[in-house]
Order: C-alpha cells, then structure tokens, then sequence
C-alpha cells in the first residue's frame, strides 16, 4: 500500500510540472500556433524564478515568504511570456517558419537558462548548490489536511502549486468552451480568414494566446525549481526532457485542457512505475520511461482513424495568415 501511495504522490509532482506546459501549450494552438519552444520557455520561467528569489533572499535578512513566492510567480510569467512574446512576432508579424522557430526558441532558452544556473551556483560559492530555501520551503509547504492517514497523503500532501495547475486547466476549459472570448480564439485557430471576415482581430488573439500560454508554461519550470528539486538548479537537461513530454500530453489530451489532469499524472504513473518493480535491468527501466511517448503515438494513430472531428488539431495549426489572401 505505501509503494502505491509513494507512486501516486511522485505521479502528482512529476505529472504537475508537465500539466503547465501542456495547459500553455493547448493555449497557444487553439490559436493556431504550433509552439515547439515549450522547453525552452520552461528553462526561461525556471531560471527567471530561481534568479529573482536568490537576489531577494541574498539581500533580505529575513525574507518574506509570500513575497518570495510572488515574485518568483511574476518573474517567471514575464520571462516567459516575453519569449512567446519574440516567438509571436517571429512567426505572425514576420511570418517566420514556426517549427524552427520554436526549436531555436528551445535552444535559446536552456542555453541561457544553463548560462546564469551556471554562474548563479558560482556566487552561491566554488563548492555550494545555489539554494533558495525560504522560498522553496514556502512552494512545498502542505495543509494541516496532510497528516489525515492514506487520504492525507494521497490527495493533501503538495504544495500550493499542483492544486494551481488543476484550477489554471479548469478555468481554461471553461474559457475556451464556454466565454465568446474563447470561441472567437479557437475561431481564430481553425479559420482566421473567416474570423477576420467575423470582425475578431486574428493577429492580436494570436499574441495574446501565445504570450498568455508561454507564461503558463513558464509556470512549469517554476515549479520544476522551486518544488520538484527543492530551490536549487541541475544542468542535466530534466527541464527540457520535461518540455517534450507536455508537447506530446497536448497530443495525448486531444487539445482539451480537462484532460490535462489526469493525463498529466497517468504520464507520471507511467514514467516512474519501474522504480516500483522489482527485479527490472537498466535497459528495462529505459523502456519503462519511453511509455508515455508510446501511449501518445497509440492515441494520435486511434484520433486518427476514428476522425473524429474533436479530437483533431485546430484547422489552421501551423500554419502563417496572410490576410491579403482570404
């Protein structure tokens, strides 16, 4: 009973930095804008926080924890979001390839990420781990719920942050089905010619989701820092491993950002079940760890050949606008 309470609640944390990225992501190709920086914008959100808080923390004698927590929230959005903000210009205004430029926008983002993880581990000292506890002590600090037996742990024990994801993936849900805003957005993503004709400004819909859906992402990065490796920075690649992994959740949940959640921690569930059975060698382990990536490649092949229409990709995802042509 406690190896499948210890899954679960690695399921939550791991499925809960890939539910942000995922719920950004869902965001930007409602509106028609296939966004394959998601990685990178996640090193950009992680590095923004970590580096903001270090600064506060260092010349603070007794820092706040809820201004800790604000202002790596609000960094890590900004940071974030002015990266979608230059894959937005790069893509609508210049019409840009939008698979290189979210690839470039990847290797930008954990380049320079990695560059001041570097060089903030080296003003924490020659042979320290940059570190940033009052703020990541405030991310994984639990309710009073927690300590209830079984229940407690399985559904109390997290920080603030995981129950976010969840209400950030309803509330988006909600916009996209259920608020003009939303329909005029996913209008924009399956036809912006017609939604031009309608009178919705396509391009500024555009920006706003992806700039929107970049700092939710970024979010994800932030919670990687702050809650998942506990303040510190690790240039092993995790976050970009990570950044994949929501890019093929948007798959798996068929662009609806409800799915999310489970989805979210059944990645988790199948990601980190080999540490729970015995008797498995190395290159078992390793297979174990390609299956969320094989459920998606099952799911997309079953969308396809039901075609169902709802479980399909925006209409005009990936593709450049050009409104002289409509």
């Amino acid at each position: 009973m406690q190896s499948l309470i210890s899954l679960f609640q690695a399921a939550v944390v791991f499925g809960t930095v890939i539910m942000f990225g995922c719920i950004g992501e869902i965001i930007t190709e409602k509106a028609g804008n296939l966004n394959l920086g998601v990685p990178g914008i996640m090193y950009l959100g992680g590095i923004a926080s970590l580096a903001s808080v270090f600064i506060y923390e260092g010349s603070t004698k007794d820092p706040s924890p809820v201004v800790c927590v604000l202002l790596a929230l609000v960094s890590s959005f900004a940071a974030s979001a002015l990266g979608g903000l230059v894959y937005a210009f790069l893509t609508i205004t210049l019409k840009a390839n939008q698979n290189v430029t979210g690839l470039t926008l990847t290797i930008f983002g954990s380049g320079v990420a990695n560059f001041f993880g570097g060089s903030l581990n080296t003003l924490a000292g020659r042979f320290e781990q940059v570190a940033v506890p009052v703020t990541s002590a405030a991310f994984r600090k639990t309710s009073m719920l927690s300590g209830i037996p079984v229940i407690g742990k399985l559904f109390f024990s997290y920080g603030f942050m995981v129950y976010l994801a969840i209400i950030i993936a309803v509330l988006t849900h909600f916009f996209m089905n259920h608020t003009r805003r939303g329909l005029n957005l996913r209008t924009v993503g399956e036809n912006p010619a017609a939604a031009d004709a309608a009178g919705i400004n396509v391009n500024r819909n555009k920006y706003l989701a992806i700039c929107i859906g970049a700092g939710i992402s970024g979010f994800g990065g932030a919670y990687y820092v702050m809650d998942y490796i506990k303040g510190t920075w690790a240039n092993d690649g995790s976050i970009e491993n990570l950044g994949w992994l929501a890019v093929a959740l948007v798959i798996f949940t068929t662009w609806k950002s409800k799915n999310a959640i489970w989805g979210a921690y059944l990645f988790g569930i199948l990601f980190w079940m080999f540490l729970y059975i015995p008797g498995l060698t190395r290159s078992s382990q390793e297979l174990f760890k390609m299956l969320p990536y094989a459920v998606t490649v099952i799911v997309l092949i079953i969308t396809s050949l039901k075609n169902s229409r709802d479980k399909q990709p925006p209409a005009a995802l990936g593709l450049p606008y050009f409104r002289e042509e409509r």
